[in-house]
Formats: structure tokens, sequence, C-alpha cells
């Protein structure tokens, strides 16, 4: 019997997340509250944990204080069995200079691979929410022959200009043809015309060929020393780069409604729909499989608590998340995701919002299609959400489609 290959995982959580400001204020954007009782990167190392990986080393770079925390306190392995997943900060081994891109992370960071010395190198990046089994693409890639292989995921051929794409061979549609970066006219799939294959920014290589390329492109000064624009097509041009579509992929305990969700949340906006699609009645992504959990900190806390107020106003939650340590007096909620130990008195109302932890909502206060972050306090009859003008005033972030963002620990007057 063959020996199975030594798989090594590295997850890059380096990136400034400048696009969901004021969230990565405070905090790199693979440790941004999600879902309630979540981390963005949770999504991530579960779904290389339930792959059956042991080794994990994470990459960090920004603002990575509280991503360290979280990993030190949560993702806690045993070393009896040699398992870890551990954070790595920038080392600024090839000089006093930080990360200048995904590609170069690793490079700084082939002390990791030398030491472990892995068969194959599985990268994926830490800002996703979605399932997948790495099982199954890890298998398609050694039966392949390829030297490296991108995850591609199916979306309409009009939002290909979102997305790296990938274009297959048409001989071998296991086969990567070229990698077209954002492309306005791309041509579509050969049995899915209105689909493109989207780069899900996961990747297997064989570890000496990972290491090979990052040292190549290390010495390239016109390079952006990126995994997708500057690695992949280092293996397409030499013919070496593979494909695994997505729709392959089988998690345990998925549905055809959840199979294929991926959902890039790299945006404001983007961020609040994939809450949104975690409360509808038939969610498209479901946080209750049980056969492919998602993993993360168990909160040491009270059952969530809805009461009648002071004046006996009873509330309700209505396709709501509330999460551990909570409690609602006589508040409206609806369409919402609450964080955990968040607190809201009497004649509240919070409709079409993501609360993250301790936050603190007045008597008679209301939120409206706003995200609010840790510690944000509402004083009694204070609004947010309600008023554009008065919320830009505040200096609130307001998006182009009404979403209004209040920052970490901010006092909310009336």
């Amino acid at each position: 019997m063959a020996t199975p290959p030594k798989v090594f995982g590295i997850i890059l959580a380096g990136g400034e997340g400048k696009r969901l400001m004021p969230l990565t204020a405070d905090r790199a954007k693979p440790a941004v509250p999600f879902g309630g009782q979540y981390r963005l990167i949770d999504f991530a190392i579960s779904n290389l944990i339930n792959s059956g990986l042991r080794q994990l080393v994470v990459l960090t770079q920004y603002k990575s204080h509280s991503l360290d925390r979280h990993i030190s306190q949560t993702w806690r392995m045993s070393t009896m069995l040699d398992s870890y997943v551990t954070s790595v900060p920038a080392q600024q081994r090839l000089g006093k200079r930080w990360f200048s891109g995904s590609a170069d992370a690793i490079l700084q960071s082939l002390n990791l691979i030398n030491d472990e010395k892995p068969d194959i190198v599985i990268v994926i990046g830490a800002d996703h929410v979605y399932r997948m089994d790495f099982r199954q693409m890890l298998e398609a890639h050694i039966d392949s022959g390829a030297r490296a292989t991108v995850a591609g995921i199916r979306q309409p051929i009009a939002l290909a200009n979102q997305f790296g794409v990938i274009d297959v061979d048409k001989a071998d549609p296991t086969r990567i043809r070229d990698f077209l970066e954002k492309p306005q006219n791309p041509e579509g799939l050969t049995d899915a015309p209105h689909e493109v294959l989207a780069s899900m920014g996961n990747y297997i290589f064989d570890a000496d060929a990972l290491i090979e390329a990052v040292e190549a492109d290390g010495e390239l000064t016109t390079s952006n020393h990126d995994m997708g624009g500057d690695i992949v097509p280092y293996f397409v041009g030499r013919g070496e780069a593979g494909v695994y579509d997505m729709k392959r992929n089988d998690v345990p305990g998925s549905t055809d409604r959840d199979r294929a969700y991926w959902r890039d949340v790299g945006t404001i906006d983007s961020f609040f729909d994939a809450h949104m699609d975690l409360i509808s009645t038939l969610p498209i992504f479901k946080l209750y499989n049980t056969d492919w959990p998602i993993h993360s900190q168990t909160v040491n806390s009270p059952p969530a608590k809805f009461v009648r107020d002071s004046v006996g106003r009873i509330g309700n939650a209505i396709d709501s998340i509330v999460s551990l340590g909570s409690v609602l007096s006589g508040t409206h909620l609806e369409r919402s995701v609450i964080g955990p130990w968040a607190l809201a008195g009497g004649g509240s109302t919070i409709t079409d919002s993501v609360l993250f932890d301790y936050v603190r909502v007045g008597s008679g206060a209301r939120i409206h299609r706003a995200i609010l972050d840790k510690g944000v306090e509402l004083a009694p009859g204070a609004t947010v959400g309600v008023d554009r003008e008065r919320d830009l005033e505040r200096g609130f972030t307001v998006t182009d489609s009404g979403l209004t963002v209040v920052g970490k620990n901010v006092r909310v007057d009336v």
C-alpha cells in the first residue's frame, strides 16, 4: 500500500481589508466577526480541519493581535498527534520589509515548508464564506499529474469582470489554458456558455514546485508577487496547471441549495448580504450542518433571553439569529444577526442589521440597515440607519446602497 502524501496547509491572512473599513480599523480582515459567534477565518480553518489536515500555519501581518489571540485561544490541537494551528507573523527573513504580495508571503515563510517537509501544500485565503472538502480536490490534483491545481467556482458570465477567471482547455477541461484577471469579454464554459469559472483563491501545489515558483517569482522586479496574478500564470505557461471545478465537490451534509455557496465578503455590502443569506427561511448557506461543522471559540455564556420590559411590552424576534448571553427586553428584532452579550432596552427596534459583541441599545432606540461593531452603545431614543444625513454628520460610514456602519466602541447619542 502506497504511503499517503504528507499535506501542509498555509492560510494567507495578511490582507489589510481596506474595503471593509471601519470594521478593519482595529483588526485584520480574517478576524472580523461573522454570523454572531464566528470569525471569518473560522471558515477557512474548519474546511481544512474537516478535510483531515492537522498541520496548519496562518500567515499574518496587518493589525494581527485580534487574529493571533483568536487562533491561540480557539484552535488548540493535540500536540501528542503533532497537530497544530499557529499564526506566523511577517518574519522579515529576506530583509527589513513586509509582505509585498501573497506569493512573497510564502517566499518569506519557506522555512515553514522546509521544516515540515511536506509532499503537497494547500494554500488558501482567509476571508471567504463557504464549505469545501479539500480531500476531493487533493485526490483530483494527484490523479491529474498537474503540479498546481486551482479551485474554480461557477459564476454568471456577467460577473466575470469581478474575478480572476480560469480559461479552461477545450480539449481537456481539467487543464488551464489561460488565467484572466477581471476580463471584460470572456468565453463561457462549453457545458454552460452563460457561466465562467472564477478562481476561489484556493490552490494545491506539489511542494517542490511551489518552492521553485515563488523563488523564481522573487527574482522578478516586474512581478506583483501575487498567487493568482503571477504564480498561477507561471504554471500555466509551463503546461502544469490544472483546475478543480467546485461543482465536483460534495461536502458531507450539504444540500443542492447550499452546495455551491461561496461568498467573497471583501466589501461592506457583500459582508451584509452574506449575513442575510444566513437568516432566510430556507438559507442558501446553513450554519447547522453537523456533518461539516464550522468550528469556533466556545462562548462560555448563558442562553439568549427575551423578556418583557419594565412596562410590560413584549419583545419578538423574526427571521433572526441571536447569540449566547444576549438579553432583549421588549425589543422588536427582525431580519438581523445579534452577537454575544448584546443588550436591548424596551421599545427599541432592530431591523435588517448586524450587531457584533457587547452592543448596548437603549430604550426606544432604532437601528435599521446597519452594522454595529463591538461595544457600540446607543443612548435611549438614538437612531442609526434612519437618517442618512445625520449619520454622515456623525462620521459614520454610509454605503451607496444605504448601509450604515458604526465603528468599535462608539457611543451614539440622540
